[in-house]
């Protein structure tokens, strides 16, 4: 039998849950049960109750707010040990459609991807200005270029899981999951897919970002740390070389100067030259360091995801029935 779980990460959305509950699918051809799980984010509202009365299977509720990526890695977990084989996450506000889950899950059924992503198409969403279409198109670069992976909608929230991708996604961020995961899935070698999905209009403003510089800032800063985190000695390496180049400026003409006679008034370029060598140098030592780091952080990895599996085959308790409703 093949299970699917949706889970919904919640904050404050009692007036929205009902809308997006009716929109999800109650059969799927290839899966034999569908069930939807509820992550409560520490509303101060009653999202946990509507829940329950809207016949959600199961309710995870964070006493507090903890933030959309530690609300994504909480339902992964639930999902996991309530025995989901794919996952498929969704908003609350019903920004996506729910007719679409269907052709979300269906690379994976297939057997050709282990993470499948909702295509916006992100560069010519009506309701974007043009400044965040081409932000959103140039995050989604970048962040191919970081994961060696084809993105064309790196930030959609709206995504399938198979089993096994969900038990290896470790999501360190606070902010948000979307863009450390591919980094992650391409960094472990999934097989991703991204497939093309409509979006329903607009039912309120975006709650993660509340400016355009806001998301500009997060995400650039989102970007640079999970590059880093996965590609370190790339990063030092180009940084350590810039420096060095930037070093060898004065220190060549330093030289030609000296060469020519003239030896009074130029220390200053010799001092310079020296200066972003040794920070040139020191880059490229940082990068060979956080490389190794970086294997060490791989091994903790597969540690972290044998742990789970083995916790997984443990008897499950009270927390799993159907209709259950527990706290973290």
């Amino acid at each position: 039998m093949t299970k699917l779980i949706i889970q919904i990460p919640c904050l404050n959305e009692a007036d929205h849950l009902a809308a997006t509950i009716a929109d999800l699918p109650r059969e799927i051809p290839g899966i034999d049960e569908i069930e939807y799980l509820i992550i409560d984010d520490g509303s101060t509202d009653n999202t946990s109750e509507v829940a329950v009365q809207l016949g959600v299977h199961h309710v995870v509720r964070h006493i507090r707010n903890k933030g959309l990526a530690t609300a994504f890695r909480t339902g992964l977990d639930a999902c996991l040990r309530l025995g989901a084989d794919i996952i498929v996450n969704t908003d609350a506000d019903n920004q996506y459609q729910g007719a679409d889950i269907p052709l979300l899950i269906e690379p994976i059924l297939a057997g050709r991807a282990e993470l499948v992503v909702g295509d916006r198409g992100v560069g010519s969403l009506d309701h974007f200005s043009y400044l965040k279409q081409r932000l959103q198109s140039l995050g989604s670069w970048v962040i191919g270029r970081a994961s060696g992976l084809h993105t064309p909608d790196a930030t959609s929230g709206f995504r399938a899981l198979a089993r096994h991708a969900a038990q290896n996604t470790v999501v360190l961020s606070d902010y948000s999951y979307t863009l450390e995961s591919l980094i992650q899935a391409g960094d472990s070698k999934l097989a991703v897919e991204f497939v093309a999905i409509g979006i329903n209009p607009q039912t309120r403003p975006s709650r993660l970002m509340k400016s355009m510089w806001q998301y500009i800032r997060t995400s650039t800063v989102a970007i640079v740390r999970a590059y880093t985190l996965y590609r370190p000695l790339r990063v030092f390496t180009l940084l350590g070389l810039l420096l060095i180049g930037l070093g060898l400026i004065p220190g060549v003409r330093f030289i030609y100067l000296f060469s020519i006679g003239e030896t009074q008034g130029h220390i200053q370029s010799l001092i310079l030259s020296s200066i972003l060598l040794i920070m040139g140098f020191q880059s490229l030592l940082v990068g060979l360091v956080a490389d190794l780091i970086g294997s060490n952080r791989k091994l903790l990895e597969e540690v972290v995801v044998r742990i789970r599996r083995l916790e997984l085959d443990e008897p499950l308790h009270g927390s799993t029935k159907k209709g259950s409703k527990f706290e973290e």
